[in-house]
């Protein structure tokens, strides 16, 4: 008999995002599971992609990130949040936020730490942790409000705490963390030495007056913090897996060297693209958000208007709807599958950004789709509970 293979990785199943994806697929149904743009993002970036690839060189650029765009990206942090960061000692480029986080965890953890991570929670983060020989800690928020608790926060800590993952504005939440919230949790790292990974790959996409706030601005919080930023969901090139780390030297260093041992570099072309992209007018960014929520209020009424409960929405490419008013008995993975299946329309099981479930009558619809795309989904949901008995 062979040797085991990983336990960590041997006891993962496909991730919820493709399984939905897959499905949707099989039924001819309108995807609005899996969190991407269905059009691509400006044509000047995508422009000089192109123009750079041909130009070239299009070698190994340096591990750390071509110079152009960790200066961009330096030149972000200043312009949107006063951040005084040394591009060649500060910036990291990766080959997406998902390596980004994996950088973070594998340089900072060891095994027996603890990390204390906030749930609903992107599918990634606690794997990781756990292939890093760490312990996971839960700090639960439940809907509708998505409320930080104070308790569980204190009680989630403990002398083996080495770091907090923040996700804000947060996957599938849509929640963007208070002043308030922020300084609890700078609290509780301060006080047990910890760090935090700062997931903030939806800094731009904040809606109806909301302000991101990121943790590195609060007081001695620049030293134990590193930001993720994503140029995917910044410019809608999801598919470019194009990402950016900031923080202290000595922390950068350290990820850096992960990193170079992850997928050490990225392609030179669309770093030169996302360089270029992240010069454009502060008019942009803004736009964007204002688009967004347009489609945010769209397919919010048309769900309201077919019996869902919709929850309330600041920030990111998603809403999440309860489906108990429509009568449904089962669970959300099961409704996911049935309106997949019977109607024609995909959405992702909220249960699955939980790590031991809990929360299983909420599904997370993405809204980031061409008007008559999100019109359509709205009809054949409208159809199809309008005139069938539910199970």
């Amino acid at each position: 008999m062979v040797k085991p293979v990983n336990a960590v990785i041997d006891g993962l199943g496909t991730t919820i995002f493709s399984v939905m994806s897959a499905l949707a697929v099989e039924h001819g149904a309108i995807n609005l599971g899996q969190g991407f743009p269905d059009e691509d993002g400006p044509e000047d970036i995508r422009r000089a992609g192109a123009d750079a690839l041909m130009k070239g060189p299009n070698q190994y650029p340096p591990m750390m990130g071509v110079a152009a765009l960790r200066q961009a990206v330096a030149a972000h942090d200043r312009r949107f949040y006063g951040f005084d960061t040394d591009w060649q000692s500060e910036v990291l480029i990766t080959s997406g936020a998902t390596e980004a986080l994996a950088a973070g965890l594998f340089s900072l953890l060891n095994p027996g730490d603890e990390a204390v991570l906030v749930e609903p929670l992107y599918d990634s983060y606690a794997p990781v942790v756990r292939l890093a020989g760490a312990t996971p800690r839960f700090v639960r928020l439940r809907p509708p409000e998505w409320r930080l608790d104070e308790a569980m926060l204190e009680a989630a800590f403990s002398e083996k705490t080495k770091l907090l993952l923040l996700n804000s504005p947060m996957n599938p939440a849509a929640k963007v963390f208070s002043a308030a919230e922020l300084a609890l949790i700078a609290d509780r790292v301060r006080r047990f030495d910890a760090y935090v990974l700062c997931d903030e790959v939806y800094e731009h996409l904040v809606f109806d007056g909301h302000r991101h706030l990121p943790l590195r601005g609060l007081p001695g919080m620049a030293e134990r913090c590193l930001r993720i930023g994503s140029a995917g969901k910044i410019f809608s090139f999801t598919g470019w897996k194009v990402a950016y780390v900031t923080g202290a030297a000595p922390l950068i260093g350290t990820v850096a060297r992960a990193h170079q041992y992850l997928t050490f570099t990225t392609p030179p072309n669309l770093q030169t693209a996302v360089a270029h992209g992240l010069g454009r007018e502060a008019g942009f960014y803004t736009a964007y958000a204002a688009q967004l929520a347009g489609k945010r209020d769209r397919l919010a009424k048309g769900l309201a208007a077919v019996g869902f409960d919709v929850l309330d929405c600041q920030a990111t490419y998603f809403l999440s709807a309860d489906f108990r008013p429509l009568g449904f008995a089962g669970n959300d993975v099961e409704f996911c599958r049935y309106i997949t299946c019977e109607a024609g329309v995909a959405a992702v099981p909220v249960s699955a950004f939980y790590d031991s479930g809990g929360v299983d009558h909420l599904v997370r619809f993405c809204f980031c789709k061409q008007d008559p795309v999100l019109d359509e989904a709205v009809a054949r949901l409208g159809r199809f509970f309008g005139g069938v008995a539910i199970p």
